[in-house]
């Protein structure tokens, strides 16, 4: 039998192919390898031609150090730049084409706003000594530097260190501007920067003509006036191109602080001020003594002005308004009708800064603000910090700010709008919400307790259960804005307590939900807006819908009778007014920076708020002291000779303020004694010294002996 021969096995094909591309992969890699170190190598020797030794090695270091913190300086400048540049996009040229003449609630003219009402004067018309002062005043090297004076603010920094305080700024009058067009009066590193930014943005943008007129026409110049030409017709009388040297000095004064230089205010001041001016200009090489001595010799005076203060801070909120609702009239030279009570609005501007003149020291404490609404929306005061002309930063308006356990009305309205009253039981005790635990003032609970107890005592563990196992943040937060809040409020646990910034007008205008019987406030700063016609363009009642109610009937009640509690037996008795129901609710925050009083009577309601613009802590302040003492001011002034209305839901009589302290147990307690009253002064320390040299002296002099002619004429 023939054997059969296998069949020849195939080549494997695979195999041989994957070996092939393994030797390709090895030696490709390997020459790609050899061939990098021949070029490093190349670039090695290459390099080598540049090193250099000795002193000449240490200046490359020292540039190539530079070079790396240049670049990383470069785009840091940049991150820090982008916030400012921002600012830009507005239209910061024109704000707006309003004229708008404002009127009080009376019918009496107390301000403008919007585009300037006297005529802008061309750079090139304007006197040449009024261009000569506010240069040797506010910036001597304009001409010379891009927006930054490096050599000026060295000059200041020597300056000030040899005074041992603030008496020279460093600001260019190009920073200036920036700040007057983009940005406010807050004293903050980051207002800084964007400061410094802007002011190269102009100067590569503007001429240095067109920044000098931008800066005198947009400058706050005191008594409600914006803008050199309008200060002149306001304080003499004239066209800006009519004014003296002395006229022209006392105008160049005010700049650096309006309010208290103002010459229709404090004309000795102004004066004094007046002479520091010439005086700049004669140090500058502008003038010589010569050509200065009769504007010393013979100083400006000022007509005379019996009209009140404007309302500025008021008229600044009212102007935003003016521009929202504008925006859909035909017409945008207007006369706008306030809601503004100049009588209110003084007695608000005197409490405020008669508590911080009495214990503001004491407290540690700088900044107030307030506003009043009465029942029905209307705004009848409005005071936006201490001293407009300091810094036009409306702190009622646009600070945010914790309101603390002022803020615990929203969580106490929605469980009263979901079956509790007053009576219903609750236990004050630990609680703990995620990693957060709440604790009461003192750190000690009280256990079961009626919910008007709790809110009277400002029980911190309460609102924070009821958020947790009844209400929830969502619905907390939907309620203060139903109750009007505009401020975003931030998505937190702790909320119920009041860490969620607000605005002082929020407050106030969430307040008086409760007099209105739980209907919306509909806060509004203006009536009616006209042309020069007289024909109404805007009237509030009618073009405005009507209140809608936001608290039921029932809870407005149950509210309203648990803080009607709390000015006589709770944390507030230092607000309760003279023969008038009040109700409210005090509000302390962490390391006590902020201190509120939120209130009202059937008439009015006020919110009013303590603290420091820079967020330092004050010396113990809590709500039931001070606001609630500035509070009380203003209320007992506006209920004088009116017809006093009830707060909707309490029949009950006005009860009597306990004698005896309550139990404290949270931090806006009002049992806190209040400082020391501190005088103010009145005097420098140094003008008192000179005074009583000068008695001294006069006390110590020879008697004057007369002459021996004038001796023998009376013989």
């Amino acid at each position: 039998m023939q054997q059969q021969t296998p069949p020849a096995k195939k080549p494997r094909l695979k195999k041989h192919f994957f070996l092939q591309l393994d030797s390709w992969i090895d030696s490709t890699l390997w020459n790609a390898g050899f061939r990098a170190a021949e070029i490093w190598e190349d670039v090695t020797i290459f390099f080598r031609r540049f090193r250099v030794r000795g002193w000449k090695r240490l200046v490359v270091e020292i540039l190539g150090e530079g070079m790396t913190w240049g670049t990383v300086g470069a785009v840091l400048m940049l991150a820090l730049a982008l916030p400012a540049f921002e600012e830009t996009q507005k239209d910061w040229r024109n704000h707006g084409d309003f004229a708008v003449t404002f009127l009080d609630r009376y019918g009496n003219v107390i301000g403008h706003r919007g585009i300037i009402h006297e005529n802008s004067v061309p750079i090139d018309e304007l006197p040449d000594h009024l261009i000569k002062a506010v240069l040797a005043t506010e910036d001597r090297r304009f001409f010379q530097h891009f927006g930054i004076d490096f050599l000026g603010l060295a000059r200041a920094m020597n300056e000030n260190a040899r005074a041992g305080g603030v008496v020279q700024g460093g600001s260019t009058l190009t920073q200036q501007l920036a700040k007057n067009l983009f940005l406010t009066n807050e004293r903050s590193l980051e207002r800084k920067i964007k400061e410094a930014f802007l002011a190269l943005w102009l100067e590569a943008n503007l001429s240095k003509k067109e920044i000098l007129s931008l800066y005198l026409d947009r400058a706050y110049m005191g008594g409600g006036t914006f803008g050199a030409a309008a200060a002149s017709q306001f304080y003499f009388g004239k066209a800006i191109t009519e004014v003296n040297l002395a006229e022209a000095a006392m105008l160049a004064g005010l700049f650096k602080a309006p309010a208290k230089y103002a010459p229709h205010v404090n004309l000795p001041a102004a004066r004094a001020r007046a002479n520091e001016v010439l005086t700049n200009m004669v140090q500058g090489g502008i003038m010589t003594e010569g050509q200065v001595l009769a504007a010393r010799r013979n100083p400006a005076s000022v007509i005379d002005r019996d009209e009140a203060e404007a309302p500025d801070f008021f008229l600044d909120w009212a102007f935003e308004e003016v521009q929202r609702i504008g925006a859909r009239l035909p017409q945008h030279t207007l006369v706008v009708r306030t809601t503004i009570d100049t009588g209110l609005q003084a007695a608000a501007e005197a409490a405020v800064e008669s508590s911080l003149r009495e214990y503001g020291e004491g407290y540690r404490v700088k900044q107030g603000s307030l506003v009043m609404i009465e029942n029905g929306g209307a705004v009848r005061a409005m005071v936006g910090g201490r001293d407009y002309g300091e810094s036009q930063f409306n702190r009622a308006t646009r600070a945010l700010r914790q309101p603390g356990s002022s803020f615990k009305i929203y969580t106490y309205s929605l469980a009263m709008e979901n079956g509790y009253t007053p009576e219903t039981m609750v236990t004050d005790a630990p609680i703990s919400w995620g990693n957060w635990s709440p604790k009461n003032y003192g750190n000690g609970y009280a256990g079961r307790m009626t919910m008007q107890t709790a809110l009277a005592k400002s029980i911190n563990t309460i609102p924070v259960r009821l958020a947790k196992e009844k209400l929830g943040i969502d619905n907390i937060m939907k309620q203060a804005k139903l109750f009007g809040v505009e401020t975003p409020i931030r998505k937190d646990v702790t909320i119920p307590l009041g860490t969620s910034e607000m605005t002082v007008m929020d407050q106030a205008t969430a307040y008086a939900v409760f007099p209105a019987g739980g209907y919306q406030a509909r806060r509004h700063g203006i009536e009616q807006i006209l042309n020069y016609n007289g024909d109404v363009l805007y009237d509030f009642q009618r073009d405005e819908p009507p209140a809608e109610r936001v608290l039921s009937e029932t809870a407005a009640k149950y509210m309203n009778q648990m803080l009607t509690t709390i000015p006589y037996a709770g944390t507030a008795r230092r607000a309760a007014v003279d023969g008038v129901l009040t109700a409210g609710k005090t509000g302390t925050t962490q390391a006590y920076r902020d201190a509120w009083f939120c209130g009202y009577t059937g008439n009015y309601t006020a919110a009013v708020w303590f603290g420091n613009d820079d967020y330092t802590s004050s010396n113990n302040m809590t709500g039931g002291s001070l606001p609630a003492m500035t509070f009380k001011k203003l209320m007992d002034y506006a209920h004088q000779g009116i017809e006093i209305r009830p707060i909707p839901g309490v029949e009950t009589p006005m009860p009597e303020r306990e004698k005896t302290k309550p139990v404290v147990t949270a931090a806006d307690g009002e049992t806190d004694p209040l400082p020391d009253l501190v005088r103010p002064r009145s005097l420098s320390a140094e003008a008192t010294r000179q005074l009583r040299d000068i008695g001294r002296m006069l006390k110590e002099a020879e008697p004057l002996k007369a002459e021996p002619e004038k001796m023998a004429a009376r013989g």
